[in-house]
């Protein structure tokens, strides 16, 4: 299948995995904001909107398509970006009115969810979204067969790694899809409810609107949240010249060992594995 990622989309959901927040110095960010229970998902961002019109109500910066599967360009003026590995899932939309009524992903893969470090950020996009190459999704995502605990998806693991000159440092911990804090049927539901109804408070956004003034999109790309990062990976920022990789790999077929081999080969042609390699770069 085909898709022009240009035309879709495309959101992220922050506090996802257990202790990446706080990592990232960014739980304060989400003091304001209640949740149902301790361990969901505090809110769904933007990163990349269609433009559609020049009257609509979306920041300007969210109509620059950041997506590259090669590098990342580093931010002006900035001083401190970090990888966030995850996973990306693609989903059909069904609309009834002005509603999302169902959501339904059908394919996976590689996601550099790519971050400004910093505070005072008004909104979570603003940190995401620096213009051209500041995120990737990998070219190669994978078919699911259902987005359920039995689902081909249940088997995959995320890891990541920055290939620094000849090193190679594990970046991000390696860590089963299935353990995200909200995943499978819960996630679905609650990114229904928060495509829906969010509100503009604190950090988050009315992305609701977003979706309207596209004209209720068929598909939308959703990164569905950063996993924690090594000790290596939590104080290391990337440089010039660095390659972010993010991996995502059955774990009934290959090691971590394996897929650390693979990464120092930089072998990353197996169709069961979805891999996103970027080389960080200074305009």
């Amino acid at each position: 299948m085909n898709l022009d990622f240009k035309q879709i989309p495309a959101f992220g959901v922050a506090g996802n995995f257990t202790g990446h927040l706080e990592q990232a110095g960014e739980d304060k960010d989400f003091i304001g904001i209640k949740t149902e229970e301790e361990i969901a998902p505090k809110a769904i961002f933007p990163t990349y909107i269609p433009p559609v019109n020049e009257k609509d109500l979306v920041p300007p910066f969210l109509h620059v398509y950041p997506f590259d599967p090669e590098k990342i360009i580093y931010p002006v003026d900035e001083e401190k970006i970090q990888m966030e590995s995850e996973c990306a899932i693609v989903c059909r939309l069904e609309w009834q009115e002005k509603k999302i009524t169902k959501l339904t992903p059908f394919l996976f893969g590689a996601s550099n969810d790519c971050s400004i470090r910093k505070e005072g950020a008004k909104k979570i996009s603003l940190k995401k979204n620096w213009g051209k190459s500041s995120k990737g999704v990998s070219s190669h995502l994978l078919e699911m067969d259902s987005f359920t605990r039995e689902g081909n998806i249940s088997h995959y693991r995320i890891t990541s790694f920055l290939l620094r000159g000849k090193e190679v440092y594990q970046y991000g911990e390696d860590s089963a899809i299935r353990d995200y804090s909200y995943i499978f049927e819960k996630l679905t539901d609650w990114m229904l409810q928060k495509l829906n109804g969010q509100k503009d408070e604190g950090p988050a956004e009315n992305i609701g609107t977003y979706l309207r003034a596209l004209g209720h999109p068929e598909y939308a790309l959703i990164s569905i949240g950063a996993t924690r990062y090594t000790d290596y990976g939590k104080t290391n920022f990337l440089n010039q010249d660095d390659e972010s990789l993010v991996l995502l790999y059955p774990e009934d077929k290959y090691t971590p060992q394996q897929i650390e081999e693979m990464a120092s080969k930089r072998d990353f042609s197996a169709e069961d594995i979805s891999a996103l390699c970027q080389k960080v770069v200074c305009l």
